[in-house]
């Protein structure tokens, strides 16, 4: 591992850069100052909230009069919990004692009430307070209840070319929904936004030293010079964020997205490039076998010039966020490494698919991505 470019015990005001100084302000969104940035990074650099006392079953009892035994799950920041109700029930308690976490929470259960009708997807369904809000708030914590989806996730299937076509078209039907509302806090402090990804490389110092560090560094100096200045042109909406194979779940009708814990105001596209990053996968393809998510994105949300030309690059952009990241919080909390890092293979063996590809070479390959057919089951 290298100088550390970024200190954990440093005031996040302090943080300068070359990086930091090349980065632009989209007029979408507020997340270029320097204000965001620190706030975004302090959150991912405090521990969960696993340390609290659990009192899942009080809050559970208290404001949705439900009882049922509490297990609790592996989550990067707030406490998440599976409760099992006794007619058989399973459903999912996110709570927090954090302040950063009412806004989130806020997003969250705003999202979940607003796709409750929608079609070609499938996402949790959210569970009202007894008093009818969509979330708790009490001095000192917050939280929401959802449903459980049953089902597989992504990442444990087969990524055959028929199930990539579905998840995409699932993608696309999901940002249609998303692109109607507006939901409140989509414009909170998030490391994972595209308007941090500039001052990302503060944390390169993390990586090992070699070819990993090489490709990240490549990747974002072409975000930064080819990628980046265009953003402001793109569609901005209300997107998921984060629809990794982790997050999308194969069930029995059809795919499912869940945690929407990272969702931001961002470009539309961007939920494409987060999902076709993470199943570059086939170096003997193009685009690592990404080919069919891309195709079942565009059968539902046709593809603009502009986003066929910058999506090979906000794919490496996203990947080297990710192994950036990644390195420096598994850096503040070796013993959850494993668990941090869980995506970092696929997004190495991903970047070092996508490195030979050219500007316009990506750009044909995704064209020629986008105008193919479903393939057959």
């Amino acid at each position: 591992m290298g100088d550390r470019g970024f200190d954990a015990d440093r005031d996040f005001g302090r943080l300068s850069s070359p990086a930091a100084a090349a980065f632009r302000q989209p007029p979408h969104a507020a997340a270029s100052t320097e204000a965001f940035f620190r706030a975004a990074a302090a959150i991912l650099s405090t521990p969960p909230d696993l340390s609290e006392p659990d009192i899942s079953a009080t809050l559970l009892k208290r404001h949705y009069g439900l009882e049922g035994s509490i297990a609790v799950l592996s989550s990067e920041v707030e406490r998440t919990a599976e409760v099992s109700l006794l007619d058989g029930r399973r459903l999912i308690l996110k709570t927090s004692a954090r302040r950063e976490a009412i806004d989130s929470f806020r997003f969250q259960s705003a999202a979940l009430a607003a796709l409750q009708n929608s079609a070609g997807f499938v996402a949790p369904t959210l569970i009202r307070t007894s008093g009818g809000a969509l979330m708790f708030e009490e001095e000192g914590i917050s939280g929401y209840l959802q449903t459980r989806i049953e089902g597989i996730s992504l990442h444990k299937e087969t990524p055959t070319p028929d199930l990539l076509f579905r998840t995409g078209s699932a993608l696309g039907r999901l940002d249609m929904a998303l692109g109607q509302v507006n939901l409140p806090s989509a414009k909170r402090p998030i490391l994972w936004h595209i308007g941090c990804w500039s001052r990302l490389m503060e944390l390169e110092g993390y990586l090992p030293a070699g070819s990993v560090v090489e490709s990240v560094g490549a990747a974002m100096a072409e975000y930064m010079r080819i990628i980046e200045p265009q953003i402001q042109n793109l569609d901005w909406q209300v997107t998921h964020n984060d629809p990794s194979p982790f997050n999308t779940i194969v069930t029995s009708d059809g795919l499912g997205f869940i945690d929407f814990g990272d969702g931001s105001w961002s470009p539309r596209i961007q939920d494409l490039a987060i999902a076709a990053s993470h199943v570059v996968t086939d170096p003997t393809l193009p685009l690592g076998g990404a080919e069919h998510l891309i195709a079942g994105y565009a059968a539902v949300v046709p593809l603009s010039a502009l986003e066929a030309k910058l999506l090979v690059g906000l794919m490496r952009a996203r990947q080297s966020a990710l192994i950036l990241v990644n390195y420096w919080r598994s850096y503040l909390f070796p013993a959850d490494a494993e668990y941090i890092k869980k995506n970092v293979a696929r997004a190495e063996r991903g970047l070092s698919i996508l490195a030979p590809l050219s500007t316009a070479s990506g750009e044909a390959a995704v064209l020629s991505a986008a105008s193919k057919p479903s393939p057959k089951p």
